[in-house]
Formats: C-alpha cells, structure tokens, sequence
C-alpha cells in the first residue's frame, strides 16, 4: 500500500473516533435535560402540594383559631377532660381508702380536708373551715399514745407538754383520791350537777363535796361541770348561779364548765332548740360565770360545736373537746381534748375520762 492511501485510511479512522466522542457527548447533555426536566415537574408538583397544604391551613385558621365560639369549646373539652380524670383519680383513691377498711367519715375527711366533716343524726355535714376563727396550733404527730394507752403531748425533743387530767361524778363512786393523785392525775373537773331532761329540776351530784374534797386534800386541781338543759339565757344563767353557789366553799383553779350535749331524746325538752337558741343560752351562762370571776368553758363534741352552737359567737370562751380516737380531729382552738371515755386509773373502779391539757389553768391563775 503507498503512502497515499495509508494517509487516507488514518484521517477515516480519525473522523469515526470524533464523530462517536461528539455522539456520546451529546447523548450525556440530553440525558442531563431530561433529568433536569424531571426534577423540574416534581419540583413544582411538590410546590403546589405544599401550597395546596398551605391553603389548607390558613383556612382552618380562618375557621378554627379565630372563632370564639370553637376557642369555648377547645376550653370546655379541656376541662371536661381534667375533671374527668380528676373524678377517676378521686375514685381510685377513694377505692383505695375503703379497701383499706378504713371508716365512711375518715375516708370523707381525707378526701375534703378544708371542711369539717361530722357524722350527726344519720347524716353527713361538710362545714367550710373559716378563715376569721382561730385555729389551734397543735401538730398532731406530737399526741402520742403511751404503753399504757393514755395520750399525751410531746415536744420536739420528747418531752411532755400536756398535763394529764380526768373528769368525774357519780357514775365513778367513791374515789381513792391518794391513789389517783399519785398515778400523776394534776386536774379533775368534777360534776357539780345538772338539769333533768324533761321536767327541768336543778339537781346536785350526790358526789359533788366528796369529790371536791377528795381531790384537793390530794394536791389535785379542780374545775367544774354542769351538764345544761337551758332552753333560754334567763334558765342559762340560774343553772350558773346555781353552780357559784356550790363552789363557794372550795378553791376552784380551773374552768366552770357548760357541759352541752346531744340527749339522744326526741321527748327532752331541748331537742327542739334551734342553733341560735343553744348559743343565747350558753353565752349566758358563761358570761355569768365569767362577771363572777372565774373562767368560763364549754364541753362538747363535734356536733355540740359544729351544729349546736355558732362558732363564731363563742369564739372568746375557751373550749374542752371531746373526740374518742388515737388522733384528734379539730381545726379551732382548744384547751382540753377529752379522748377516752374508757380510761382506767387505780383508785377509781371501772371507766373514767382521760383529757389532755393543754393549758395549765393553775399556773395562770396564780
């Protein structure tokens, strides 16, 4: 082959090789435009998508956010739901507290702790704690029960702060002074008397002087009680002179006491005393007692002070509480907690009420 034709066939060879590079080139550019093209329409599907999205919640806004009407609603069904899950809780732990065995009243006074909640008459009563009465500033824990089951008062170092005490009458017959005294009894309220039920007589405790005699011949001070009967201040104020009377002779250290209580008697000839009536006639009494120089108080439970009597018209006379548990349960001031009915001390046979005392009336008086 010549020269010539060697030429020839190279710049062939050299014109295919460009050719298919050229090709190739262009093959890559179109492919990038469709991919380009591609991303483009899903680019823009996407934007309407979303602008589509976002229509959607400007109008849900324009209906939802702004109208007064659902904002009520969103907040009534989000109260609905806390109260609901309240109620739940509630029961759960209501549930809780009587699987425990734990009493109807104790379980009502855990679940409503800013009322006073009293078991009367076959009903419950719910009485709102006020804020305008005073409230005593006992710490609960600190009443402790003793090996010998009797209850006293213990500072935060575990020393006692009550002063143990006991209340007598007849029901308790002769009484070995010396013996009570040295069990470390330091007060007795002694029964002066009362008034009958239904015909309404004044009548001494048979008791009285032995009791009052006893106890002071023994270094115990003492205090007394009347248990009342008055349907009026006039009779409120005769069973006070009536007590004065009795007292006279002796040196009485501690409260004169208005001892009100529930007669469990629809025939009693106060069962029909209003609330109003129970409080003119207890104020009477202490007031009386009160000009003639002594310390006035009034005995009761929860029902004598929560329903008998206006808390808020008694407040200024000191008051002696009656409430048989471990625990005491009382948010207004007091001065005595009579917790035992069924108390046992040597020189008193059978059952005697134990107190804590909680202010030394001996001390103040002297």
């Amino acid at each position: 082959m010549n020269k010539t034709a060697k030429r020839n066939r190279r710049k062939q060879q050299i014109n295919l090789i460009t050719n298919i590079i050229f090709s190739l080139i262009t093959l890559t550019a179109l492919t990038g435009c469709i991919i380009l093209v591609l991303q483009n329409y899903s680019l823009r599907n996407e934007g309407q998508e979303v602008m589509s999205r976002l229509k959607e919640m400007e109008v849900l806004q324009e209906e939802y956010i702004y109208t007064q009407s659902d904002l009520d609603s969103y907040t009534r069904e989000a109260v609905q739901a806390a109260e609901e899950e309240e109620r739940k809780n509630t029961l759960n732990e209501f549930k809780q507290m009587m699987s425990a065995k734990d009493s109807t009243v104790s379980v009502l006074r855990r679940l409503f702790p800013e009322d006073v909640v009293v078991y009367a008459d076959g009903g419950y009563s719910f009485f709102p704690i006020q804020d305008n009465l005073k409230k005593h500033d006992y710490v609960y824990e600190n009443f402790v029960a003793q090996d010998n089951k009797e209850i006293v008062y213990m500072s935060e170092a575990d020393t006692i702060l009550s002063i143990k005490g006991i209340d007598v009458s007849k029901h308790q017959g002769e009484i070995d002074w010396k013996k009570v005294s040295e069990n470390g009894v330091s007060y007795a309220f002694v029964r002066a008397g009362f008034r009958g039920n239904s015909e309404g007589k004044l009548v001494e405790d048979e008791f009285f002087a032995d009791n009052m005699e006893g106890a002071a011949d023994n270094g115990i001070h003492t205090g007394v009680y009347f248990y009342t009967q008055a349907m009026t201040p006039k009779e409120a104020k005769e069973e006070a002179e009536f007590v004065l009377d009795l007292i006279e002779p002796y040196d009485v250290t501690y409260p004169i006491v208005l001892d009100l209580e529930e007669t469990g008697s629809d025939s009693a000839r106060t069962a029909d005393m209003t609330k109003e009536e129970y409080t003119e006639a207890a104020i009477a009494f202490c007031e009386t007692i009160k000009e003639a120089g002594y310390t006035p108080m009034i005995y009761g439970n929860l029902k004598t002070f929560m329903i008998m009597l206006d808390m808020e018209q008694i407040e200024e006379y000191d008051k002696w509480f009656a409430y048989y548990d471990s625990t005491v349960y009382f948010p207004y001031d007091f001065a005595i907690w009579q917790y035992s009915s069924k108390g046992r001390v040597p020189g008193i046979k059978g059952d005697v009420d134990l107190n804590v005392g909680m202010k030394d009336y001996a001390k103040e008086g002297e």
